[in-house]
């Protein structure tokens, strides 16, 4: 079987991002299960795909709110507002629908399309209406918008947020309603997107590739990592419950350390936080830290920063949000909601790391578990597509 694997930003090797590192391991996952993959999408300014012999090319793109320019913020409202899309679709309609069918048909004789998140399908929602479909649902798009228009301070964000949200419900009905099958990457989501006892559904356990023979010997140098992209309005939602309701609690002499891009208010909000921005190594950051605090409070889907702190065997204390769709939550997480709660988890494990003690554990049995389950939901939808084809097997 030949698919065209459909994504926004095509993997170029060096994932940053937890959408960037799903792709990867579901290309992968695909490619494990006998399925000649072309990849079709947009790329970051001046990267080149991983696999170029099996890989398509759009154009270069830079999609980032927190490094465009305010007129380039403007440009992509302006397009979004008269051409009926969301932002975040908006943002890749950069070339034009007959360029993109010239690209479909340079793919070849392929059988059905991969339809990977809704950004690059929303753009071109008309353009992938002649073969088969599956749909993979990173998040409950429309719900994760519809909390950030509820966390927003700004009442033009709140309008924003809200009208991203409409425009989403009715974008992932229709791909929901369109696919032979539909990935979810939490199980929770199935229901979310009304797929629950269709038989069309089916959640993914993810992987990271996260490096897990770094653990033994590692140098503490912070007490608490936290790493993420904090320009994502529910990352940052999480990071702002952390520092606003759990900080307060925890004994002074322990210190929060964050990585990866921060907004300056939030730097300005709390000065006694060190935060280190982009860091060369985030295996090594967190390796460095005594445990990682997971802190979502929002958004769908699964959170893969978790789950590459399972597959690295760190130790760690985690919201409840923070673990959903995750089946065997490791002996070394702490799982809590209530803000002293979570406070005292991490007291205790600190207090343990300091006195000599090593909380970390082997991720592999995880890791192998997620991946052995991965590979069985996969076949449960190529196995649906397959018969919509009226094909048994790859």
């Amino acid at each position: 079987m030949h698919l065209l694997f459909v994504t926004s930003l095509v993997p170029d090797g060096k994932p940053t991002t937890g959408y960037e590192i799903a792709n990867a391991a579901i290309i992968d996952g695909l490619v494990r299960a006998g399925i000649h993959v072309t990849v079709l999408g947009f790329i970051w300014p001046g990267s080149s795909p991983s696999d170029p012999d099996n890989t398509i090319v759009l154009g270069e793109v830079d999609v980032r709110n927190d490094t465009a320019s305010l007129t380039q913020k403007l440009r992509w409202l302006g397009k979004a507002l008269v051409t009926g899309l969301t932002v975040s679709s908006a943002k890749l309609r950069i070339i034009s629908q007959d360029k993109l069918r010239a690209a479909i048909g340079s793919s070849g004789n392929f059988d059905a399309y991969v339809l990977n998140g809704v950004t690059l399908s929303g753009a071109f929602e008309g353009c992938f209406a002649d073969k088969p479909q599956i749909f993979v649902a990173h998040n409950v798009e429309h719900h994760s918008a519809w909390e950030n228009a509820q966390a927003a301070t700004s009442l033009v964000q709140k309008i924003l947020f809200r009208r991203e949200s409409r425009l989403l419900a009715g974008l992932e009905g229709r791909l929901c309603r369109r696919a032979s099958f539909v990935f979810t990457l939490a199980e929770q989501d199935i229901k979310a997107l009304g797929l629950a006892d269709t038989g069309r559904a089916a959640e993914l356990p993810l992987v990271t590739g996260a490096d897990t023979g770094k653990m033994a010997h590692r140098k503490i140098e912070h007490d608490l990592g936290l790493i993420g992209t904090w320009t994502w309005q529910p990352n940052r939602i999480g990071l702002e419950w952390f520092l606003r309701e759990v900080a307060p609690h925890l004994d002074k002499d322990i210190r929060i350390t964050v990585a990866g891009s921060i907004p300056a208010d939030l730097k300005a909000a709390w000065p006694n936080v060190n935060f280190a921005g982009r860091v060369p190594d985030a295996t090594e950051f967190v390796r460095s830290c005594a445990l990682v605090p997971l802190v979502s409070r929002a958004g769908t889907g699964v959170q893969l920063k978790t789950i590459e702190t399972f597959e690295m065997g760190l130790p760690s204390v985690a919201t409840s949000l923070s673990v959903r769709g995750i089946a065997s939550i490791p002996e070394n997480c702490a799982v809590a909601d209530d803000p002293q709660a979570f406070a005292k988890a991490i007291g205790a494990m600190v207090a343990r790391v300091r006195a000599g003690e090593d909380l970390t554990c082997s991720g592999e049995a995880f890791r192998a578990a997620q991946l052995a389950r991965f590979d069985s939901q996969l076949r449960l939808g190529l196995d649906a597509l397959g018969a919509s084809l009226g094909r048994v097997g790859p």
